[in-house]
This record gives structure tokens, C-alpha cells and sequence, in this order.
């Protein structure tokens, strides 16, 4: 499995947890750490995937943040923000679900890089907020095999490089019977 497609699979998985919350659920005070904005509702959070969604397709055509401007503003704004994420998160899907060159470069907000790894980058990031929002309301979030098999691989041999610019916590101990996501979990810092 490539990047590309772990980035369909946890990009899937994060809009089958933002599809789950309940307009009463958006005005519940989230996590302060999962924003840079005081005081964030889970509101705020759904609305940032919504923003980070919309840009996939300009960021995989090669186009530079000059280029784009702040045509995803709005975004930010929407009455309803589940709305909002699926008909991004949509064209997203339709962008990057087709053959792609992976050693594109593609440029992000902190630098230029392959394809490859701005599909990495954002796997981990849209995975494990698809376990720590669904976490957050209480439920069980089960990643699909596939897509904790392809992260596990994906972090494995670069865990202390992704530590040492805290995209990972320290390890955390789990039952030595642990299920595969429960250990990646653990191996990433997330499992508590």
C-alpha cells in the first residue's frame, strides 16, 4: 500500500467520525492542544479538517499558498460545519483517488516536499484525530486493518525523527496482548 492510498483510507476514517457528531455536540469545549485558537469547540476542530480538506486538491496540483490565497476562508465560516467537511472532503477524494506521481513536489506551509510525504503527513494527522475526536464523545473508533497496518509501517522506521518534532509523544505501555491498533496506539503515545 502507498502513501496515496493510507491517505484515502484515514481520510475516510476521519469523515466517518466527524459524520457522527450531533449539532449538540460541535458547542462541547474540545481539547485545547487541538487548536491554536483559546477556548476551542469542538465546532472549531471540524471546521479546521474542513479548511486542511479543501486544500488537498490546489496542494497535490503543485500550487504554492500565493497561488491559492484565501479562497478556503469561508470554509471557516460555515452554519454547519459536518456539511461543509463532506463537500470538501469530496472533492479531496475525487483529487487524490486516481494515479498520482508521488515525487511531485508539492508545497506546504512549512517547506516543499514529495508528494509522498505530504500524504504521510497528513495520514497521521487525520488518523489519529479520527481516534482522539472519536475518543473524545466516548466511542470506540476501530481504524480499518488496513490503514494501522500501512501507518505502522509508514511510522515504524522514522518514530524517533517524528518524536523529536512532536508529531509523536513517548511510547506508552500497553497489555502485551494488545490488538495491532491498540500497539500503534501505545507506540505513538495516544493509548491511555
Amino acid at each position: 500500500m502507498n502513501q496515496r492510498e493510507i491517505f484515502l483510507l484515514s481520510d475516510a476514517a476521519l469523515r466517518e467520525v466527524i459524520d457522527g457528531i450531533t449539532p449538540e455536540q460541535l458547542d462541547l469545549p474540545a481539547p485545547g492542544d487541538w487548536s491554536r485558537k483559546p477556548d476551542p469547540q469542538l465546532r472549531h476542530i471540524v471546521t479546521g479538517h474542513a479548511y486542511d480538506e479543501a486544500w488537498v486538491p490546489d496542494v497535490i496540483a503543485g500550487k504554492t499558498i500565493e497561488e491559492v490565497g484565501d479562497r478556503y476562508k469561508p470554509v471557516l465560516k460555515s452554519d454547519d460545519p459536518v456539511a461543509e467537511y463532506d463537500r470538501v472532503h469530496d472533492l479531496a477524494t475525487a483529487a487524490v483517488d486516481r494515479e498520482l506521481d508521488l515525487t511531485q513536489t508539492v508545497h506546504l506551509s512549512y517547506g516543499d516536499f514529495p508528494m509522498s510525504v505530504f500524504f504521510e503527513h497528513t495520514s497521521y494527522f487525520r488518523a489519529f484525530q479520527a481516534w482522539s475526536i472519536g475518543r473524545f464523545l466516548g466511542n470506540d473508533v476501530r481504524l480499518p486493518d488496513a490503514l494501522v497496518a500501512g501507518l505502522t509501517e509508514l511510522v515504524t522506521p522514522q518514530l524517533e525523527q517524528l518524536r523529536q518534532i512532536h508529531v509523536f509523544g513517548p511510547e506508552v505501555e500497553v497489555p502485551a496482548d494488545a490488538d495491532a491498533q491498540t500497539r500503534l496506539l501505545g507506540l505513538t503515545g495516544f493509548w491511555a
